[in-house]
């Protein structure tokens, strides 16, 4: 993995274990359930009963926390740092969730899901076009790709940030459009965008593909 990957991956750790440090993980598990259920109503991707569902990049609390009656993969490459640090990942919590620490460049299933999210994680990896390929292969024919991701609003700060470490816990410095070409590029095709959220320097967005 290369250095600019790694040193983000440090601080996602550090960012993780300040930010909840003091919480009450009850507080948080509530707060963060409820954020998941806003977000799935709003943009219509709740997975239909039975659909195998992959949560790619879950980080301590991703979407995994909604489908406690559904098989359920989570991957990230920091969860035994995230299980060290937080009582709701131990002792068995969540039994239909299969947690897989793994870098999602090297996450090959055994079959592919009917259901793949990848909430604001893709500009989280080490190598972009492994990782879509690889979720386009764990990506059921009939199936579909939720994707979330801070994407640039204006192409000089994509360039600047590209140059120097302006952002470190991101990578990758690429706007919506990038992001598209690189999709279709391995494998997808673009069915909507939507904005989620927008801020100066980078805007929120999701987007969802499917198979091509």
């Amino acid at each position: 993995m290369n250095l600019r990957w790694k040193i983000a991956q440090f601080f996602e750790a550090w960012w993780w274990r300040n930010y909840l440090r003091g919480k009450s993980e009850e507080d948080y598990l509530h707060w963060k359930r409820n954020y998941w259920q806003q977000f799935l109503d709003e943009t219509g991707t709740w997975p239909a009963p039975g659909d195998r569902i992959l949560d790619a990049g879950c980080g301590p609390a991703g979407v995994f926390l909604m489908f406690q009656q559904q098989e359920v993969t989570a991957v990230d490459p920091l969860l035994r740092k995230y299980q060290s640090q937080l009582k709701f990942l131990q002792n068995g919590a969540f039994p239909s969730v299969k947690f897989v620490e793994m870098p999602l460049e090297n996450f090959i299933p055994a079959q592919p899901f009917d259901r793949v999210f990848c909430l604001n994680a893709i500009n989280h990896v080490a190598d972009l076009d492994v990782c879509l390929q690889n979720l386009r292969r764990a990506t059921a024919e009939a199936g579909s790709l939720v994707l979330t991701v801070d994407a640039h609003n204006y192409r000089v700060f994509k360039k600047i940030f590209g140059l120097i470490p302006g952002d470190i816990l991101h990578p990758h410095q690429l706007d919506l459009s990038d992001y598209e070409q690189k999709l279709e590029k391995n494998g997808f095709k673009v069915l909507r965008t939507k904005l989620l959220d927008r801020n100066f320097f980078f805007s929120y967005h999701l987007i969802v593909a499917q198979p091509a």
